[in-house]
Formats: C-alpha cells, structure tokens, sequence
C-alpha cells in the first residue's frame, strides 16, 4: 500500500521525507518570512550544486546614418557555481503529537519550521552570521570590501544619508532596488524628511510594502539583523541569488538530550526523562551574490555624535 500521510501517524513514521504538499507550505512560509527570499533573485536547483551564466554588463547601441555597417559590441556573460547548504532545526514537542497523522503533524509545525529556517538563513546571507556559504558571500561582507557605507550622522540628517548610500550603487552604473532594515528603524524613518520639509517615508497602511525614497523596504526580525554592523541596508538584489535544490526530510527521537536548550532547571533538556519527543527537519539552501558593488550600508553613528 502506498504511503498516505493522510492516514499514517507520526509513531509508525519517525523518519523520512515532509510530505511534498506540507514540505511546499512549509517553503512558502519560509519564503515570506526571510528577507533575503523576497528581496534576491531565485534561482531554479534541482541538485546541491549549480553552475549558471548571468549578463554582466549589456550590449552597447550606435547611431547609425543611411547606408551605414551597424557597429557590434560583446556583452558580458560570466559563469557562476551556487552550492547549497543543508540547514536543520530541531523543535521540541509533548508525546500527544506522535498520535497525529503525517499530514496534520507537519501543518501544525508549518509556522515554527518556516521561522526558524528564515531567521538562521537571513542572518548567514546577510551579515554572514553562522555563515556555511564561505568568507565574502554575504551581503555586509560584499558592502566591507566595497568600502559602500554611509555613516548615520554624518552628512546631518537621514534624507542625506539614505541618498548617500543609493548613490553609491548609482555609481557603480546599478540601480538599487530595495532596502532593508528592522521594524526598530521604522521610527527615524518616519520622522525623515528632504529638503523642502517633505517626508521620505511613505505608509500606505493595511498591510501594504512601506517605502522610502521609492524603494520598497522589507523588514527583518530583529534576531536576523546585526545592529554593530548596519542599520540598514541596500543594494540591486538582483546580484543576489538563492536556490532551493531538494525536498525536506525529518526525524523524531524519543530518548535525546537537547543541550543547544535548557529546561526550567537550567539543565539541558532530556526527552525521555520530561516524555517529550524531538522533530528535527533538514533542507538544503544555496545562497551567493554575484558583485561586490552592488550593495551598500547604513552603518551605526561614530561614539559621541549622539546620532
């Protein structure tokens, strides 16, 4: 008989693959909970690893008089490898959920899974942190070797700055086409306005992408974001690429001690001895940028300017 997650539960299946129609779900989720997923460019993988050409710089065009050869240019292709990376979570859960079905198990863990994924992705493809994807792939690290960062304060007030940083992408011939930064800078942003006294921050409420200097703005949790390193950041996300090679797969444990958390006692968790269970879930992700130029940041005012 044909495995059904419908009717199998989760006590006679403690390992194997996320049920492609939960597994989708669960990546959607992750999808609209990771900035990084919304702002980059995806990238189809149908193994760990992908090779692929993106258009470096276009085809000039000429003026041409009656009668006259058209002049043709070279455009720039370049070859790039995408590796993706497994990332795992592990989420405790009481014993009652191993009576339920395969398909209700995975619905109900949607929300914890696709948030645990975005937060640890989001921090790797943009600062770095925790990074598998090796030295200068992420975004601040591209921003670092640019030199591409305008400090909050200097230029006096934040319309300025905000100009400042887009202009640095402008001058590497991009166009920027979204910032991101934290709900927490949503306040000076508000309060942000040019020259003639107008707000460059624009709410169009109910749900709605807030926007700023006609940029979207995405925002990320605040455990994604390195606060020492930026505020905020910007860039043409098109030089950024993620991919998404292979289904999930999980496994529970009955008899595990979790140490990376800690019980009411302060002690690690052990399963068997709180009747717990254990769900870890894996997935493979790949992430790389493809210009060092094409980024840049808002970083934290210089100590004693009171910005």
């Amino acid at each position: 008989m044909a495995f059904n997650p419908n009717n199998v539960l989760m006590q006679d299946a403690k390992t194997g693959s996320v049920p492609v129609e939960e597994g989708t779900l669960v990546l959607k989720e992750f999808m609209t909970k990771s900035v990084v997923t919304q702002l980059a460019k995806y990238e189809e993988m149908d193994k760990t690893e992908k090779i692929f050409t993106y258009l470096a710089s276009g085809p000039g065009a000429y003026w041409v008089g009656e009668g006259e050869r058209i002049q043709t240019s070279k455009a720039e292709w370049l070859t790039a490898k995408m590796v993706s990376k497994k990332i795992g979570v592990i989420i405790p859960v009481t014993k009652e959920f191993l009576r339920y079905s395969v398909k209700d198990f995975f619905t109900s863990m949607q929300t914890p899974i696709a948030e645990a994924f975005a937060l640890k992705f989001d921090q790797a493809a943009l600062f770095g942190n925790g990074s598998p994807f090796g030295e200068d792939v992420s975004i601040f690290e591209k921003i670092e070797k640019s030199g591409n960062k305008v400090q909050l304060g200097s230029l006096g007030n934040l319309y300025k700055e905000l100009n400042g940083v887009i202009s640095l992408i402008e001058e590497a011939d991009k166009d920027p086409n979204g910032f991101t930064t934290t709900r927490r800078f949503k306040q000076p942003l508000r309060g942000a306005v040019d020259d003639k006294g107008t707000p460059i921050f624009n709410d169009p409420g109910a749900g709605a992408t807030n926007s700023a200097l006609g940029l979207p703005i995405g925002y990320v949790n605040s455990d994604s974001w390195d606060y020492s390193k930026a505020h905020l950041l910007t860039g043409n996300w098109d030089y950024a690429r993620y991919g998404i090679p292979q289904g999930m797969e999980y496994s529970i444990s009955e008899d595990a001690t979790l140490h990376t958390i800690a019980g009411p006692d302060g002690k690690p968790v052990s399963l068997f001895e709180q009747d717990m269970v254990a769900l870890r879930v894996t997935q493979q992700v790949g992430f790389m940028t493809l210009a060092e130029d094409a980024f840049a940041a808002l970083t934290p005012a210089a100590e004693g300017t009171g910005a």
